[in-house]
């Protein structure tokens, strides 16, 4: 039983999957195995993955034995593309270990990352994860992220984008970790319900976040865990109709499911604010009526059973959890990194 197994979703990402497995297995931690969830690619990553993986030593993949060379590697190939949060939970079911370290499969990882995010967990035994610091692979220099803050507006945004990463050198507690490359205790993980599928993708990793802090528990970036990102690999760029389309109703659905109805009540005109702030910013990229349709499509979306289903219950002993979050959610709105 591996301490950590890493899992890593893979949609289409034939030019990136085999360096970043290649920096797992130069990992200088060597106690982990790597589940890779294929969503349905049609680049041929999975076929190319096999070939390389027979090269290293491996007879095929899935594999179902160890070698000297390389950790352990089971591949999951899917009928369909079924999201982020489906592949990432299907590859913590199947860890045994203490910890799970989801990676987005367009990064390349330090030799020293894994290590460096498990001897903060161990001495930390209260955290719920452990980001890493995320570099851009096109300019290494410079942040593309460290951790996600939250505020009232309904805006997740994250902490460090575009500036030096010798800015970011210390531990700090963050609103939430980037599941792009974050290591999570499994059981903590497995307690407040894992990812929520309903998110599909984006904004999955937030609600986590949330639903851990609701239960008393933090979020950690660790500097010294480095990890190079190149960042929508898989949607082809910053912004886009599907993009947006989703972040703005999953945006919806994470107020509803995360916040009882007296804090939305709190909240509503920040977030009324939000709403228009950010259709004014798409129209001007010609993406207004996509967001808008996305934000139509979480308010229906929340008047469903299955969101009625997934709302985190208000319980009178969390308070405390409530009256704190909802001071960061004000707090951070004057927090720009």
């Amino acid at each position: 039983m591996s301490k950590v197994t890493v899992v890593i979703p893979n949609y289409n990402g034939k030019k990136y999957l085999i360096p970043c497995i290649d920096s797992l297995i130069r990992q200088s931690f060597k106690d982990l195995a790597i589940v890779i969830i294929d969503n349905a690619s049609e680049d041929g990553s999975m076929d190319e993955l096999s070939a390389w993986m027979t090269e290293k030593g491996k007879e095929e993949c899935p594999a179902d034995a160890d070698t000297s060379s390389i950790p352990l590697i089971t591949c999951v190939r899917l009928g369909r593309n079924t999201g982020f949060s489906h592949a990432v939970n299907l590859g913590i079911r199947r860890a045994a270990g203490e910890y799970v370290f989801l990676l987005n499969n367009d990064t390349r990882v330090d030799r020293e990352c894994i290590s460096e995010l498990v001897r903060f967990m161990d001495a930390h035994d209260a955290a719920f994860c452990a980001g890493a610091k995320m570099l851009m692979m096109s300019s290494p220099d410079y942040i593309d992220g460290c951790g996600d803050y939250y505020n009232a507006l309904g805006y997740a945004f994250a902490c460090g984008k575009g500036r030096k990463s010798t800015e970011y050198t210390t531990v700090r507690e963050v609103f939430s970790a980037c599941a792009g490359a974050a290591l999570y205790r499994t059981r903590m993980l497995r307690k407040i319900g894992m990812f929520d599928e309903n998110h599909f993708a984006y904004l999955e990793d937030v609600d986590v976040g949330y639903r851990a802090r609701l239960n008393g528990l933090s979020s950690y970036i660790v500097p010294s865990a480095v990890v190079l990102h190149a960042g929508s690999a898989v949607s082809g760029s910053r912004h886009n109709a599907f993009k947006v389309r989703l972040s703005a109703k999953n945006s919806i659905y994470l107020i509803y499911k995360n916040q009882p109805v007296l804090q939305r009540l709190l909240n509503l005109p920040f977030i009324i604010a939000g709403i228009m702030v950010k259709f004014l910013y798409f129209s001007k990229k010609g993406l207004g009526t996509a967001y808008l349709h996305g934000i139509l499509a979480g308010i229906r979306f929340c008047n469903t059973k299955e969101a009625g289903r997934r709302r985190v219950r208000f319980r009178k002993k969390n308070t405390c959890y409530y009256i704190r979050i909802q001071w960061e959610l004000w707090r951070n709105l004057f927090r720009m990194c």
